[in-house]
This record gives C-alpha cells, structure tokens and sequence, in this order.
C-alpha cells in the first residue's frame, strides 16, 4: 500500500482528507449564515452581528469547534500538498501523447494551486479580522441589554469603507480572487470528498454531483456579494 501524505496509511489518508474538507464545507454554511447578517447590519448599527460574534467566541461548544477548524484546515492544506508534491515526484516526465483535459476537469487538475490561493486569502482574512477581534484595539458596543461587547461590525465596515481604508478596494480584489479559487477547488472537492468515503453511488451520484456543482457556485457567490455591498454602501 502506497505510504504518501501525512498519515501513513494511503487510505486512511484518503478518507481523513475526505471527512476534513466535508467538515469544511459544514463551516462555510455556518461562517456564511453569519455574515449574511452584515446585509441589514447597517440598520442597528452592527448590534445583531455583534452579538453572534460574542456567541460565536465564548460559547463553549462553539470555540470547541472553531479548535476542530483549525486543525481541520491546516490538516487538509499540508496532506492536500504533500500528497501533490509526492504525486508529481512519482512521475516527473509526462507522457508524450498525455492529454490531462481529457482524464480530469481543470479544478481537480489544479486543487494545488488553488489551494495555496485560498491559504493565502485565509492567512490574511484572519489577520484583518480574527486577529482584529481577539488581540486588536476593538472599541466596545453596549446591546440594549447593556451588555458591551466587541463592535467587530465597525472593524469590517471600516475596512471595506474606502474613506477610511485606501487598500480597501485592493483587499476586495484580494477577496474576490480567494472566493473565485474557493469555487473552483470546491467544484472538484464535494462530490470527490463523498466519493472518497464511499457515498456516491449510481442512484444518487447525480444529485450529489449538483448539489456540489451548486454550492462551490452559491457559497463564494455570497461570500462575494457580501464584500461588494460594504464597499459600495459607503463609497
């Protein structure tokens, strides 16, 4: 048996990658259910997002999952790499008459590359705003219960805001391009992740098939849009 990635066991590789990514397509749903609040955050003054983002960072059940995140993601980025370094190691010289489009789609030809794409987006999301909102200097909101929280709604509006952030445009290009290689690394990666583990059969392959088709579309999509409102609602 093939001994390639992290784990030992091509298998147990195999199926951790699998059960990793599926874990992390779970997270964009919640991640993506939250943001969505920063469309009508403007109307209460980010109140409303700044409560889930309090719940989000002390409940405890929460900040067991977002410690599963973490490993979740650095987990399947380096097995994701090394496996495709190890790939490419075992056959250094394409064959002469090889014609990759023909075998596998350009995402799933590509998901090094894409990954790094959204590595490096991840690294600077985090920056900009996880680091922002547990080691920044967060001016404090009071709830109508007076509760104070972080009014992490200020931190993003204020750096999508470009009149008070002149890299502002630049960062949402620097989003944009993170989603655009998310889609396309999901577009290969759901239906790929159930096949990994043996869930994809001949009566339901198809609809797993769209249901992936559909997400790694939507998802980044509202990921997208999201970024593009904040910019242009205060332009």
């Amino acid at each position: 048996m093939a001994q390639t990635g992290i784990l030992k066991s091509s298998l147990a590789k195999k199926y951790a990658m699998a059960a990793t990514g599926l874990f992390l397509c779970l997270f964009l749903v919640g991640h993506l259910a939250g943001n969505l609040q920063l469309f009508t955050a403007g109307a209460d003054g980010g109140r409303q997002f700044n409560e889930y983002a309090k719940f989000m960072t002390t409940f405890p059940a929460v900040k067991i999952l977002s410690y599963l995140t973490y490993f979740a993601v650095l987990f399947h980025l380096a097995d994701g790499i090394v496996l495709s370094l190890q790939n490419r190691k075992a056959r250094p010289v394409r064959y002469a008459m090889e014609r990759p489009s023909t075998n596998a789609g350009w995402s799933s030809r590509n998901m090094m590359v894409l990954g790094t794409i959204v590595l490096v987006f991840l690294v600077t999301h985090m920056q900009n705003f996880w680091w922002q909102m547990h080691f920044g200097d967060v001016p404090m909101q009071a709830l109508e219960d007076g509760t104070m929280v972080r009014d992490l709604y200020s931190v993003v509006a204020a750096f999508f805001n470009p009149e008070m952030n002149s890299w502002a445009l630049p960062a949402i290009g620097l989003y944009l391009l993170g989603q655009f290689a998310l889609g396309f690394h999901l577009w290969h990666g759901f239906s790929s992740g159930f096949q990994s583990v043996g869930l994809r059969h001949p009566r339901y392959s198809a609809i797993i098939g769209f249901v992936g088709k559909a997400f790694s579309v939507v998802v980044p999509l509202l990921f997208s849009a999201i970024v593009v409102f904040m910019y242009f609602t205060q332009a």
